[in-house]
């Protein structure tokens, strides 16, 4: 019974250490206070079951108590290795979140692909794309295939727009995409063109979504967007 009740309180304790940890100021006072309730507890337990026992209580609790308080002080570095751990296990093209810089931001990391290119899996009104990251492009640029996945007729389109291309001259129907996301970070009503057939073999994430982004930077292996 004894036992029973020395669990049972404290289960209790913890859980309110665990709650204040909410209020950085407070914390720290509560969890103290706690490890002298768990000590005195501790000695009127060693009284009836043996002062071993009650230690190792003691020191298990204290031992949760201390990872409690260990992981609310270090809780942006935890968060930080988190993004980064995930970053470099995550297939290519696939987007993490990585740290912010300022409150409020959103920020992704994408890996390099083996061959050299950026590969980023992105959302275009709703559909799934894999599109490669072009600065060089003007806009977003969609192949056909990708363009009538979303519905749009490319039989219907007017190629009038010219663009440029490592094979000379091409032709490019402008469209509007209602909804262009890389994870976290979205935009609405994104200027984009449809290639003609046969001209384009990866649909281009370029700069009408780009330049809407707070920074995008090249480091090492990764690209990392923010808004």
């Amino acid at each position: 019974m004894i036992m029973a009740d020395w669990a049972q309180e404290s289960s209790i304790v913890a859980t309110a250490a665990v709650f204040a940890a909410d209020a950085p100021d407070f914390a720290y006072g509560v969890i103290g206070f706690c490890i002298a309730i768990l000590t005195f507890l501790a000695l009127s337990f060693g009284q009836t079951h043996g002062v071993a026992r009650a230690l190792r209580e003691l020191a298990t609790w204290i031992l949760l108590l201390t990872g409690v308080a260990a992981g609310y002080n270090y809780r942006d570095e935890l968060v930080s290795l988190a993004n980064l751990v995930a970053a470099e296990i995550n297939p290519a093209g696939l987007s993490a979140r990585a740290d912010t810089q300022t409150d409020g931001e959103r920020a992704v990391r994408i890996q390099r692909r083996s061959d050299g290119h950026f590969l980023a899996r992105t959302e275009l009104n709703g559909f799934p794309m894999t599109m490669l990251v072009d600065t060089g492009a003007s806009t977003v640029v969609l192949k056909p295939a990708d363009a009538q996945r979303l519905g749009i007729d490319t039989e219907r389109l007017r190629y009038s727009v010219p663009v440029q291309t490592a094979n000379g001259t091409t032709y490019a129907a402008s469209i509007k995409l209602k909804r262009v996301a890389v994870g976290p970070i979205q935009f609405t009503e994104i200027d984009a063109l449809v290639a003609k057939p046969g001209t384009l073999r990866d649909s281009l994430l370029g700069m009408s979504f780009l330049n809407r982004l707070k920074s995008y930077e090249f480091s090492g292996d990764f690209l990392t967007l923010r808004i």
